[in-house]
C-alpha cells in the first residue's frame, strides 16, 4: 500500500489495492507472476515505474531476505521502489523503528512548525531537515507512538495543513507552529527549483475487427523504462501525423 500511495490519494488507492491483494495474496506469488499481469492490475492507477518496482520488489524479497521483509528501514531503502521515507513509513508503522518520514506532506508540516526556511532545492538543507526530523521522533513506548506519530504527522499534512488556505484554527499545532504565529505558513516549504514539466500530443491509431478486437503493440523498453507506458501494451502511435 505504501508504494500505491506514492503520488496517489488514499481514496483512489483503496480498489486497487483490495484486488491487489486478491490475485497477489503473498509475496511468493507476486514474485512469481509475469509482468503483464502485474501491470494489468495497475492499469489506471498511473505512474507505472512504480508497479514494475514492486514486482522487482518482491522478487528481490523472496531471492535475498527468504520471503520475509526486512525489519529496518536501511535494509527496507535497498529494495527497488523503496525510498528513505517509504522505507521509514513501513519500519515506523510495522516494526516500530525510531525512523523519521518525509514525503512532500511531512516536509510541508515541519517547515511550518519550525519556521524552516532554508531552499529545499539544496541537498544540503534537505539534509538538515532529515536530522531534525529524526531529533523530534518519540523516544519512549515506540511500538506504540511511533505509528501513532508517524500516521499522525501523515494525515496532518493531507487534511489540515494544505499547501493553500491551511485550517491552521483546528491544528493540533497551532499553538507549537511556528510559522502560524508569524501568520504565514503559505510561505513554507521554500524551494525555489521547481520541477521541470513537458507535454507531448500523440495521435493512436485505434485499430478493431469486426469481433472487436484491438490491435495493440509494445511500448519501447530498455532495462524495463523508457518514456511513457515503457513495456506496455497500446494503440500504435502515428509518428506520420502531428
Amino acid at each position: 500500500s505504501e508504494i500505491m500511495l506514492q503520488q496517489t490519494q488514499v481514496t483512489t488507492v483503496l480498489g486497487y489495492y483490495e484486488r491487489f491483494l486478491q490475485v497477489f495474496p503473498a509475496r511468493a506469488s507476486l514474485a512469481a507472476a509475469p509482468e503483464d499481469d502485474v501491470m494489468a492490475l495497475w492499469s489506471g492507477l498511473g505512474y507505472y515505474s512504480r508497479a514494475r518496482n514492486l514486482h522487482r520488489c518482491a522478487k528481490a524479497v523472496v531471492a535475498e531476505h527468504g520471503g520475509q521483509f526486512p525489519r529496518s528501514a536501511a535494509v527496507l531503502a535497498t529494495l527497488p521502489g523503496i525510498g528513505r521515507s517509504t522505507a521509514a513509513a513501513i519500519a515506523s508503522f510495522c516494526f516500530a523503528e525510531r525512523a523519521a518520514i518525509l514525503d512532500a506532506n511531512v516536509k510541508r508540516v515541519l517547515t511550518r512548525v519550525l519556521a524552516y526556511g532554508e531552499d529545499l532545492s539544496s541537498t544540503r538543507n534537505e539534509k538538515a531537515l532529515w536530522q531534525l526530523a529524526q531529533e523530534l521522533l518519540p523516544t519512549q513506548d515506540l511500538a506504540t507512538s511511533m505509528p501513532r506519530y508517524t500516521q499522525g504527522l501523515m494525515d496532518l499534512g493531507a487534511t489540515i495543513c494544505l499547501p493553500r488556505n491551511p485550517s491552521c484554527l483546528v491544528c493540533p499545532l497551532q499553538a507549537q507552529c511556528q510559522a502560524a504565529r508569524q501568520g504565514n505558513p503559505a510561505s513554507y516549504p521554500v524551494k525555489t527549483r521547481k520541477t521541470k514539466r513537458s507535454s507531448q500530443a500523440w495521435w493512436l491509431m485505434v485499430l478493431s475487427d469486426a469481433q472487436g478486437h484491438l490491435a495493440l503493440q509494445r511500448r519501447p523498453s530498455s532495462g524495463g523504462e523508457t518514456g511513457i507506458w515503457a513495456g506496455q501494451l497500446s494503440p500504435p502511435v502515428d509518428a506520420r501525423l502531428p
